[in-house]
């Protein structure tokens, strides 16, 4: 039999609120009994909405321990009402992408139970076998109508919603399964002692929790029924309309879990609707592509790198593209730089290196090389290789660059260890025909141009911005010592090399050696002797990236990101 849930005394105030208690995942434990835990944990459990499988992706990567799976989100995903216009089975489609796509509990909004008793039988059933963990459903009369519509909706009869709730508790699959009661007293208008008697009857026919419902834009009521209920059984609330009310009331009260009801789908109607319309007014891709998640963002999300992991395991294999990264230098930061590189100072809970490392990761690019100096004891980044240039204080980046040469073999990228840019400009170069191929950003440098040393690009051909031109533009020569009328744009610190293009480069390394140039060579000097015998491809882009190189850059990289 399962365990009776209980009502626990106020809740702690912890970080695991938001994850949930350790152990939810465990494969011994089902996710019924994640979710009945979590409900009697001390801490506050806290629930997500979410309305398919990528939003539920989305929440348990925030660090929710569990969702909430709304009826009004999923039937507004569908493009209908929240009036039972969705079937309980295509709901229960929806739920299955749900549970496919995360291992943390989902709490089901069950609407009224889809009719009678035999409807929740039924419906509990597909429900544990789809490992949902637990339903919520409400004392209304069936086809549903949304609390938050109308006023003094017709309840359920109490002994007749009781049966619903003894038939759902007989039919569950799993005795952890959890199911609440939730009461619409108040939201009807039926008063506090209607909720009380709703409550205690439902309490008594075997709900594990109480859901108790208002409308009101405080949660005075709420706080109310918690006192006056006492404690014989957790209590759940969906603060959408009281949202002002601090947590920590709720928390001080003894609420068991508190359900964030309708937020990811109001969110994403927002950014699609002003996304929409920008493309719609200005009929480009322009102003909105570097300011939306990335394909590979999307790519990330719905588990990809798992398939090419199974790909290199069931396929014969293929060669992949890999990464130099070039951070020896300390950069001039203050105090940021006094005991680390550039490379290493935090944006936004990550660092620069692992930012860059993250996104030649999502573009396919796996086996990155980071070759470090200043500080190399501070230098780390998940899943990357260190390499170390000892001699980086007297060496130049070329130089570097050489320590890394066993990994310049097939198609290979270059970066400077400092920069941030936009997943669609390594795409670009990374779906290049050319054997090497530079980032190049177009744009005039502004009369606000910080003062820094820019690797400027003079190619054969300027950036025309001419979508229709196709033209491709070839590099000429790069130093910081062009003038406006020879610099074409700027070199933002990216490369890519064809298989055949990292055998001249690696021929090329071996040429500065023999003339004793390697030492002192930077890749301004390195590229213009490549452009000189082969063919070097300027892709023009403009803006959509930044280099750090000073406090003011650091904060703006914070924006960026």
């Amino acid at each position: 039999m399962n365990t009776p849930l209980r009502t626990a005394p106020p809740r702690e105030s912890a970080a695991s609120d938001l994850a949930g208690p350790p152990g939810t995942t465990a494969d011994n434990q089902t996710r019924s009994a994640a979710l009945r835990e979590q409900m009697l944990s001390p801490a506050l459990c806290l629930l997500m909405e979410a309305h398919n499988g990528l939003s539920a992706k989305i929440a348990q990567e925030a660090g929710f321990g569990g969702l909430w799976a709304s009826g009004l989100t999923i039937s507004a995903s569908l493009g209908l009402r929240d009036s039972n216009e969705a079937s309980w089975t295509q709901v229960l489609d929806v739920l299955e992408y749900m549970t496919d796509a995360v291992d943390i509990p989902i709490l089901v909004d069950g609407d009224t139970g889809y009719g009678n008793f035999n409807s929740v039988r039924r419906l509990v059933r597909k429900l544990c076998e789809r490992q949902v963990a637990g339903v919520c459903i409400e004392d209304k009369l069936f086809p549903k109508t949304n609390s938050f519509i109308g006023e003094a909706q017709p309840l359920a009869d109490i002994d007749e919603f009781c049966g619903r709730i003894k038939a759902g508790k007989d039919s569950q699959l799993d005795d952890d399964f959890v199911l609440v009661a939730r009461v619409e007293a108040l939201i009807s208008g039926r008063g506090m002692e209607e909720a009380l008697t709703r409550a205690e009857a439902y309490h008594c026919a075997g709900a594990d929790a109480i859901l108790i419902h208002s409308k009101q834009s405080n949660a005075a009521e709420i706080l109310e029924f918690t006192r006056r209920w006492g404690g014989r059984a957790p209590v759940v609330i969906v603060p959408t309309m009281y949202y002002a009310t601090p947590t920590e009331h709720f928390r001080q009260a003894g609420v068991s879990t508190i359900i964030w009801a309708n937020h990811l789908m109001r969110a994403s109607i927002t950014a699609m609707r002003e996304t929409a319309r920008r493309i719609h007014d200005d009929q480009s891709l322009v102003e909105v592509e570097g300011r939306v998640a990335s394909v590979k963002d999307i790519f990330r999300l719905v588990g990809n790198a798992e398939l090419e992991a199974a790909e290199r395991r069931y396929l014969p294999d293929k060669p992949r593209a890999r990464a130099v990264v070039l951070a020896a230098s300390s950069g001039d930061l203050g105090e940021l730089t006094a005991d680390r590189p550039k490379c290493m100072i935090d944006v936004r809970g990550e660092t620069l290196l692992q930012r860059l490392v993250g996104v030649l990761n999502e573009s396919g690019v796996r086996e990155v090389s980071v070759v470090r100096g200043y500080r190399k004891e501070a230098v780390s980044a998940k899943g990357a290789r260190l390499v170390d240039n000892d001699r980086y204080a007297e060496t130049g980046e070329v130089f570097s660059l050489a320590q890394a040469r066993n990994q310049l073999e097939g198609e290979a990228v270059v970066a400077y260890g400092d920069v941030l840019f936009r997943n669609f400009i390594l795409d670009s170069l990374m779906g290049s025909r050319a054997d090497i191929v530079l980032a190049v950003d177009a744009r005039p440098p502004s009369g606000a141009e910080k003062p820094r040393v820019r690797d400027l690009v003079a190619a054969d051909r300027w950036y025309s911005g001419d979508y229709l031109d196709s033209a491709p533009a070839q590099l000429v020569r790069m130093g910081s010592d062009l003038s406006g009328a020879e610099a074409a744009g700027e070199w933002m610190g990216l490369a890519r090399f064809s298989p055949r293009g990292t055998e001249l480069l690696r021929a090329e390394l071996d040429a500065l050696q023999a003339e004793g140039l390697l030492e002192t060579a930077d890749m301004p000097l390195l590229f213009t002797r490549l452009a000189a015998k082969h063919p070097v491809r300027v892709k023009y882009f403009t803006g959509h990236w930044m280099d750090v190189d000073t406090l003011t850059d650091v904060a703006a990289a914070r924006n960026f990101t």
